[in-house]
């Protein structure tokens, strides 16, 4: 079972998938048109792994780990079936500095070598996890091409070992750590509505499920470009051709904000789209999780993401109805739940063998039929996640982007969080955001009573309530990331942009409760102020928000209220 096998003549990569006392089922990952009866198959005793060196980063691949830019150079726009070329440049060299000398003790994940895979990132050759021994020869520093030997050992049973720059592991099989560490770090975005509302920590698993059109891949290009991963893992699952045209051609074109290099310097494409065999879809879950793995080995913090997990879903049924399963609810198989928690579940914070601690973060896009968020792989994403950014077609359709539904969303990370909020940003983050989740929630119950009878029987208390929900929305939730300060917000500024926000809020409080109507509070323009005040301050100069508060007090000087701390 799961063993790597080669088709007919032509060698088509294959996986035996079935085994019964009369006939073993092969799941070839390419274009089966022309197979005859009577063809050979290959055996190679071992499972569908993936190669691991430099040469990962900066590259793209299809599902099964083919270099997409070598196949085409091979066979044009096309892929020609059998096209057996290797995972990484054989021919490209690297200058490496070995880490070890002869006599040393290695035993599985300890770094032997080093060299520079990109301008950003360092590549750490680590022993095989199931290898350990004495150092026995060791190569002089300098250029190696990837499979050059530059190390031996001998292991405990006397065998010699060689050891390369690069090498194999099975991508079904989660590579080994000594332990999972809790999580406590927030993996950074810069999205004001997932940082202070529903976080995702670094080691953890988010979806984003919406219909069409709701902006999920934007969400995940906009994650992938400002998070403060290390690595980036892209996996686009059975998407349309044109959409992954456009992130490979954005990607190439990006500058990371981080570094100023190029995007694609800390950066794997894995590229399957929704015409390529069905078969490969679903390994390309297991191929970019491996990779991501691989990278946390090294001490990395990687996020990768899914993009999108109900096409792999999908290419789960279609197998299974070849394997004439029995068919569970909408005709997924009945281990869909059992695949889908395997995947997340290799999320996590890790220490890893060779000491170092690395995460491998997962976001993973769902695409309801309909946006129908009862569907069985949304459903069952909500029970191995535990943060779910709900987008919302409405709110795509009115141009508010990100389109998270903040009602429908949740994030089960704060609790976890709440120490770095409270020593590395302010002990006042975590009560403003309850605040600021709590006049949104408000607002939601009181909507559902001005569509009834409307907004003039509200009492002012509660037409404020609606007033204030309303610059949250606009001048927090809402963000522009073709805006130079707006596309990126950090921690301390989305503080500042709360605190203004309650302060103001807490001040018209005040003043209606002497009596005084909202309306003409209203009528300051005060509201309208807040929502440009993302645009008008920027980034580096907090203490601009002075001016702000300056400019409440001064139009709300007529009123007499008592002043509010911040």
């Amino acid at each position: 079972m799961l063993e790597m096998v080669y088709v007919g003549e032509k060698r088509l990569v294959g996986e035996v998938i079935g085994i019964n006392d009369q006939a073993t089922t092969i799941q070839v990952y390419e274009e089966t048109t022309g197979l005859k009866p009577g063809e050979p198959v290959y055996k190679t005793d071992a499972p569908i792994s993936a190669t691991l060196g430099p040469g990962i980063l900066s590259n793209i691949f299809d599902g099964i780990e083919r270099p997409l830019r070598s196949l085409y150079s091979l066979s044009g726009a096309f892929i020609d079936r059998g096209a057996n070329i290797p995972a990484l440049d054989e021919e490209r060299t690297y200058e490496v500095t070995l880490q070890v000398s002869p006599g040393d003790e290695l035993k599985g994940g300890d770094i032997y070598a080093t060299c520079p895979e990109t301008r950003v990132i360092l590549h750490k050759c680590m022993l095989h996890p199931s290898l350990s021994g004495k150092v026995t020869y060791t190569a002089p520093n300098g250029s190696y091409k990837i499979n050059d030997v530059i190390a031996k050992i001998q292991t405990p049973s006397g065998a010699e070992a060689e050891l390369t720059l690069c090498q194999k592991w099975p991508i079904r099989t989660p590579r080994p750590v000594i332990e999972r560490k809790p999580i406590s770090l927030p993996l950074i975005t810069g999205q004001r509505v997932i940082d202070t509302l529903f976080p995702i920590a670094k080691g953890g698993a988010a979806a984003i499920p919406g219909g069409f059109g709701t902006g999920k891949t934007m969400t995940q290009h906009q994650l992938a470009k400002w998070c403060d991963a290390d690595i980036i893992v892209y996996v686009g699952c059975g998407e349309r051709g044109n959409e992954m045209t456009q992130v490979l051609d954005e990607f190439s074109e990006l500058i990371d904000p981080k570094t100023g290099n190029k995007m694609t310097d800390r950066t794997v494409l894995i590229a399957n789209t929704s015409n390529m065999p069905v078969a490969a879809r679903e390994a390309s879950i297991y191929t970019g999780i491996t990779l991501a793995e691989y990278y946390r080995d090294m001490g990395y913090h990687v996020a990768i993401m899914a993009d999108s997990t109900s096409r792999w879903a999908e290419a789960l049924r279609e197998i299974s109805g070849r394997l004439e399963e029995m068919p569970a609810e909408e005709g997924f198989p009945a281990y869909l739940p059992s695949r889908l928690s395997q995947f997340y579940e290799r999320a996590g914070y890790m220490v890893n063998l060779n000491r170092t601690e690395g995460s491998v973060s997962i976001i993973g896009a769902v695409s309801p039929q309909g946006a129908d968020f009862s569907e069985p792989v949304t459903q069952n994403t909500k029970r191995f996640v535990r943060t779910f950014w709900a987008l919302d077609k409405s709110l795509a359709y009115a141009r508010h982007y990100p389109a998270i539904n903040w009602t429908d969303s949740y994030s089960e990370y704060i609790d976890d969080l709440a120490d770095y909020y409270n020593h590395e940003v302010s002990r006042d983050f975590l009560e403003c955001r309850q605040r600021i989740n709590n006049l949104l929630n408000e607002e939601a119950s009181l909507m559902e009573i001005v569509k009834l009878i409307g907004a003039d029987v509200l009492p002012d208390d509660q037409k404020l309530v609606i007033e204030t929900a309303k610059a949250i929305r606009l001048g927090f939730l809402q963000q522009n990331a073709f805006h130079k300060d707006d596309t990126f917000v950090p921690l301390e500024k989305q503080l500042k942009m709360m605190q203004v926000i309650l302060y103001l809020n807490d001040r018209c409080l005040d003043i209606i409760k002497t009596g005084t109507a909202l309306s003409e509070v209203v009528d300051l323009g005060l509201f309208d102020l807040l929502a440009g005040m993302k645009y008008e301050i920027p980034n580096d100069h907090p203490e601009a928000f002075d001016r702000l508060y300056t400019s409440i007090d001064e139009k709300l000087a007529g009123f007499h209220s008592a002043r509010h701390p911040y």
